[in-house]
């Protein structure tokens, strides 16, 4: 797309999303993902009734005084888009690919975070690395963010998830929390996410289209795998085989929705024919009472 309509393009979602980020952030954002806790400040000297697991040991064999570690609450989360532009990522059948619908849910994530003073940074992901944009915060940052989903070219078609999460890992050091978007056609990725949900708050968003599950009777029909680009006739009339076909994505659906409770993270599963602010709004909730009952 050329440099007017791209802008074009990027202002509707901005528009359609700012408005649903307000609303999402009154119904639960800001509950869902409370700041991250307690962390380091300063040291000062004991103090009678001082919490004796507080004592910096290091310090206090320096000084040959008895010193305390100093905690402040932290109240400014960092988010992280993950978003799998791989060849699957742009296949659509609805009203829009999925590539766009991942677009507007970022968005909307990301004006929902900037909106609680969050700071919000993005990866894209193929079977590489595709760009990596550090967390930062305000308005013409979100729009980076959506330009670069927008327009991505990606030079991978493949998934590879464990490399994806392997990198967030390494690079951000900080607690965070990290939405992973994506159809989830990987293997091998269970450990990476286990690794990093010890160490960040990890929700899978399995973003699917309607045809990935429902497969038409249409007679013969030519699919291409969008990832190795194989070409296989299959007959729709059959209904044997179109069954099978939505068995087998319901069964990848549950596998992977186990694969990261397992792991200690969340996971959503949105069609791209459904409205995500309501799916968005029953996980803050749901999010919001296992943060109020600790």
């Amino acid at each position: 797309m050329d440099t007017q309509e791209l802008l074009k393009k990027v202002r509707r979602i901005e528009i359609k999303t700012k408005g649903l980020s307000s609303h999402l952030f009154t119904g639960g954002y800001q509950s869902a993902f409370k700041g991250k806790g307690m962390s380091f400040s300063d040291v000062r000297q004991y103090q009678p009734g001082d919490d004796v697991r507080a004592i910096d040991w290091n310090v206090t064999a320096r000084t040959g005084d008895p010193f305390v570690k100093v905690f402040e609450e932290e109240r400014e989360n960092t988010v992280m888009l993950v978003v799998d532009v791989s060849g699957s990522a742009v296949f659509g059948s609805h009203a829009q690919f999925k590539a766009e619908y991942l677009t507007e849910l970022c968005a909307v994530l990301a004006f929902s975070a900037i909106a609680n003073h969050d700071k919000v940074g993005v990866m894209l992901f193929s079977d590489q690395i595709e760009l990596y944009i550090p967390p930062k915060k305000g308005r013409q940052h979100i729009l980076r963010i959506i330009r670069e989903v927008l327009t991505i070219q990606p030079v991978g078609k493949k998934t590879d998830l464990e490399k994806a999460l392997r990198y967030i890992h390494t690079g951000v050091k900080k607690r965070c929390v990290c939405f992973v978007l994506s159809d989830f056609l990987a293997e091998g990725y269970e450990e990476a996410l286990r690794v990093l949900a010890r160490q960040h708050d990890c929700i899978g968003i399995h973003c699917w289209d309607p045809l990935e599950r429902d497969l038409p009777d249409v007679g013969l029909l030519r699919v291409m795998d969008a990832e190795s680009e194989e070409q296989i006739w299959v007959d729709t009339t059959s209904y044997a085989l179109r069954k099978q076909y939505w068995h087998s994505f319901e069964a990848h659906t549950a596998a992977t929705k186990q694969l990261f409770r397992r792991a200690g993270a969340d996971f959503m599963s949105i069609g791209t024919h459904e409205p995500y602010t309501t799916a968005l709004l029953q996980f803050f909730s749901n999010r919001s009472k296992k943060v109020a009952h600790g």
